[in-house]
């Protein structure tokens, strides 16, 4: 049963975000106003070193009014490679400069209302360079051993399912 996205008014827009209005033609002929966010892709990074434990951030999210564990992340600015841009944002976020990057996994997390996309990356090295630039962003960055990973997210303590999925894929990598 396929969804047809008829046309779309845009209702609201900024540097981050636009939030259309959708004419969506359901499979029996019927229509239904639908809204959606559209978002900037998203580009995210994190290094996992010898030790197995994985670079991560400790952070408060007003929205929600939740603590909680993150990667670093942030929008890919226009013409910006999505590695480069996911690499930019762990060092401005970690002062942490990763090594080559791989891809992990992209994502979509809300599928239902936005059109964000998350690009996720890791690395297996990476050089301190300084405190991190954006430090207002989190309240500390840590090396979390990454078999810890299960029981964070089982204890909420990982609340954003983009990492949650990013770091137990990164748990099966690793340690299996």
């Amino acid at each position: 049963m396929r969804w047809k996205n008829l046309s779309e008014l845009t209702v609201y827009e900024n540097r981050w975000f636009q939030v259309n209005l959708a004419d969506v033609e359901l499979p029996d002929g019927r229509h239904l106003d639908h809204f959606l966010i559209r978002l900037r892709p998203v580009a995210v990074a994190t290094v996992v070193n010898a030790a197995n434990e994985v670079l991560l951030l400790w952070r408060h999210r007003f929205i929600t009014d939740n603590w909680g564990w993150e990667l670093a992340a942030g929008v890919v600015e226009d013409g910006e490679d999505v590695a480069y841009a996911a690499a930019r944002e762990m060092e401005e976020e970690t002062g942490w400069r990763p090594g080559p990057l791989r891809h992990l996994m992209s994502v979509e997390p809300s599928n239902g209302l936005t059109d964000a996309r998350h690009h996720i990356y890791w690395s297996d090295e990476a050089e301190y360079i300084g405190d991190p630039e954006d430090a207002f962003e989190s309240d500390r960055r840590e090396w979390v051993p990454l078999k810890l990973v299960p029981d964070l997210i089982a204890r909420g303590e990982v609340p954003a399912a983009n990492m949650a999925a990013a770091l137990l894929l990164l748990h099966h990598i690793r340690l299996g």
